[in-house]
């Protein structure tokens, strides 16, 4: 006797949960690069829930995606992501990881999203905060509600206070206040959420090309004498912009961003408390030790953020 022929989407569903705990109260993942999206993985199972990653093609991990029950998806897969969601019992989701907006003509589309597409692109002429709160928008009518970091996975929000060895001094204190002001007088325009400042001059601030980026940039700024403070001099300051949606892109800092605050001659790292997450907290700690760097989270964040 012939049985009948499971559809493609369920036998991905099956084949993700086997090894697996029992499909349950499950938390989808959409996730991009970088090591955060393992970090909330592994704070979700350690709460008893079960996280299915949602890994989008050219931006995940597949090193960090595979230890997890998982889907590959594209950008513009709406209805390819609320299926196999629906299958794996998904009610709630979140986003994390790095992801750069695309071209809206390289965007691959179902047909689902097809029948989303005026609204879409309403979402696409605004910023990254107006984009995501309308993909969000969009999802939660489908059934699935998009939850922040903090609420699933505390334990990587940065806490008030210094983290290692090291102490910022008073300098760095106004420094670090100077960069707060300069992140909250950009936010309405979307510019970024990283600064950094010595001695009260601004040296650099983060656009589209990200805290790396920025950080390398002023690498090549010191080779070109462009920046004459001493090194250990200056601190990098990452907090979320004003008004911004607290389930997406909180401003993230891991153990490569103490790396490169090094290589550009910081003296240390501050970050809104409450309102950033770490990727690999012990690991960028006892980095940010060795390169006797100050690592603190700090009161303040430009402003009240929206997580609804």
């Amino acid at each position: 006797m012939t049985g009948a022929t499971m559809p493609s989407d369920l036998q991905l569903v099956a084949s993700s949960s086997r090894g697996g705990p029992s499909i349950g109260h499950s938390i989808a993942l959409i996730c991009g690069g970088g090591t955060l999206p393992g970090a909330v993985a592994g704070a979700i199972a350690r709460r008893g829930l079960r996280p299915v990653m949602f890994a989008i093609r050219g931006w995940a991990d597949p090193k960090v995606v595979e230890r997890h029950a998982h889907h590959w998806i594209a950008l513009g897969q709406a209805g390819r992501f609320l299926r196999l969601a629906r299958a794996e019992q998904c009610r709630e989701g979140l986003f994390i990881g790095a992801l750069l907006r695309p071209p809206i003509i390289k965007i691959r589309l179902d047909w689902h999203t097809i029948r989303l597409m005026p609204r879409i692109v309403r979402a696409f002429h605004g910023g990254d905060d107006r984009l995501l709160s309308g993909v969000a928008r969009l999802l939660e009518e489908e059934g699935v509600r998009i939850i922040s970091v903090a609420e699933i996975a505390p334990e990587i929000v940065v806490p008030e206070g210094v983290l290692g060895r090291h102490q910022p001094s008073a300098r760095d204190r106004a420094d670090i206040a100077r960069a707060l002001q300069m992140i909250a007088a950009l936010g309405p325009f979307d510019v970024g959420q990283a600064a950094v400042v010595a001695h009260n001059h601004v040296l650099a601030v983060e656009a589209s090309e990200g805290t790396d980026n920025m950080l390398n940039r002023l690498v090549e700024l010191r080779a070109q004498r462009r920046v004459t403070t001493a090194p250990g001099i200056g601190v990098l300051v990452k907090a979320p912009k004003p008004g911004q949606d607290r389930r997406f892109d909180l401003p993230a800092i891991g153990p490569q961003t103490v790396a490169n605050a090094a290589r550009a001659g910081l003296g240390g790292i501050a970050v809104a408390a409450g309102s950033a997450i770490i990727a690999e907290p012990a690991e960028m700690i006892a980095a940010a030790d060795r390169a006797g760097l100050f690592l603190v989270g700090v009161a303040g964040d430009g402003g009240e953020g929206r997580t609804r």
